[in-house]
């Protein structure tokens, strides 16, 4: 008898050991022999890396990236919270002022759960979880130089390890290389056309110490404290506790251009104690710091419209933080990421990777998240002075006023504020705030006042002070 052909298995390099990249990876591996090239040397736990410096500040996942992650990976939360992570429920476990300087009232009821802990035990679980699939590899220490093919299809990518350079073949190249891609620059080396992108940068800078959980604080249920940054009142200046595990507690300071906080020891409580509210600074007169004050720049809301080119070559794909890079106080990157790498997969159920026009399906159903993302942070930091060479439009206008009205009524309603965390947490489109949930309460008025605190209680204070 003849023999039969097996079909051969196709193959995918993802440009990045980056949480983008590995979503995509785990995306991939079900249909594809996957490559992850990584320039660092990837740490054995939960490690600071190089290619990372975004980590030392406060990260949380909203929930909807919590059921992206467990989507793409199951069992990955659990891992996380075994290993010292928490699922916070919103708002119970979580002390917020809303950028309009509403403060939220702590609801019971609320189904919405965050993940919380150190970005380097996210990352480390990720990479465990990832690179233990049958059909992941990856190459550490080696550099991606360029892309290898033409206009309209991407072949491969050159790349160098210490001084040998050669050339990775594949069926479809993942740039998840983030804020710092070259992709723009590399596919108008092929002869493509160049991409459209906007900045809108409201010149956040970002200060960070780590501290001992104070008190009697630690291996307890004490709330997230976040105070966030009112653009009416430039310069904006917020920050957050994020009790994270091993008992410590990641302490974030921002501020825009006038009022940044700085590394100087001495000034941080100052700086905390002077956010509208002194909250964050009185819950640290008594918490010794652990580390010195990370501070970082590099903040701006920066997207490429690689959507919108009028052509697209197969064989290659952009993804996370390349696409599209928020500013960090909203906490929306990494359920970004896990969302884009759900709508890569879901792409790839309905066409072959190798099937021409697959890689320009796939980046318009990754453009979907960024987008919803998108529209929430500019709807923010376009208000800051400077923040765009072009003010924001009417319609940023409209939603950032409603999205006001919306917080306002979801602060003193709970299923309001279900509605409000649907959106933040980008379960649910924008649409969600024009449901009866929102608009009912909101033409009807709250029935209590506003509160004139934050409602943490007399208990989680003596806790921090004991």
């Amino acid at each position: 008898m003849p023999d039969i052909a097996t079909p051969r298995r196709p193959t995918a390099v993802v440009i990045g050991a980056s949480a983008a990249g590995l979503f995509a990876a785990a995306a991939l591996a079900d249909y594809a022999d996957v490559t992850i090239v990584e320039r660092d040397v990837l740490p054995g736990g939960p490690e600071p890396r190089r290619g990372v410096p975004q980590a030392r500040h406060a990260h949380l996942v909203w929930s909807g990236g919590v059921l992206a992650f467990e989507d793409l990976l199951p069992g990955v939360i659990d891992d996380v919270v075994a290993k010292g992570g928490r699922l916070v429920d919103i708002m119970r476990d979580m002390v917020s002022r809303a950028p309009n300087e509403v403060w939220f009232r702590r609801f019971t009821n609320g189904y919405h759960r965050n993940l919380v802990c150190s970005r380097d035990l996210l990352d480390s679980v990720l990479r465990a979880h990832v690179l233990a699939l049958h059909s992941v590899t990856v190459r550490q220490d080696t550099t991606v130089l360029g892309l290898e093919g033409t206009a309209s299809r991407v072949t491969g990518v050159r790349v160098r390890t210490d001084d040998d350079e050669s050339t990775l073949s594949a069926d479809l190249i993942v740039d998840a290389s983030g804020r710092g891609s070259h992709a723009p620059r590399w596919l108008t080396a092929l002869g493509l056309p160049v991409v459209t992108e906007r900045e809108v940068n409201a010149g956040v800078a970002y200060a960070t110490r780590i501290y001992r959980a104070p008190g009697t604080t630690a291996n307890t249920r004490f709330p997230l404290i976040n105070v966030q940054a009112n653009p009416e009142k430039a310069p904006g200046q917020g920050g957050i506790i994020l009790p994270v595990e091993d008992n410590r507690w990641i302490v974030t300071l921002s501020g825009t251009r006038g009022g940044e906080p700085t590394a100087d020891p001495e000034a941080f409580r100052a700086f905390a104690l002077g956010l509208g509210d002194p909250i964050i600074g009185e819950l640290l007169e008594h918490a010794d710091p652990l580390s010195d004050i990370a501070t970082t720049r590099s903040t701006a809301n920066r997207r490429r419209y690689y959507e919108k080119l009028p052509a697209w070559p197969d064989g290659f794909l952009v993804l996370g933080d390349a696409i599209a890079g928020y500013n960090p106080v909203y906490g929306h990157g990494l359920t970004v990421a896990a969302q884009c790498a759900l709508a890569v997969r879901e792409g790839i159920r309905r066409h072959r990777i190798t099937e021409p026009g697959t890689a320009r399906a796939l980046q318009r159903a990754a453009a979907k998240p960024v987008a919803a993302a998108w529209d929430l942070a500019v709807g923010q930091d376009a208000f800051y002075p400077g923040a765009s060479d072009t003010p924001p439009t009417a319609a940023e206008r409209f939603l950032a006023r409603f999205v006001d009205r919306a917080v306002e009524t979801g602060a003193s309603n709970p299923r309001a504020l279900a509605a409000l965390l649907d959106v933040m947490s980008l379960e649910k489109p924008a649409t969600r705030l024009f449901s009866p949930d929102m608009l009912r309460p909101m033409l009807i008025g709250p029935r209590k006042p506003p509160l004139d605190g934050p409602p943490i209680t007399d208990a989680e204070r003596r806790a921090a002070s004991t």
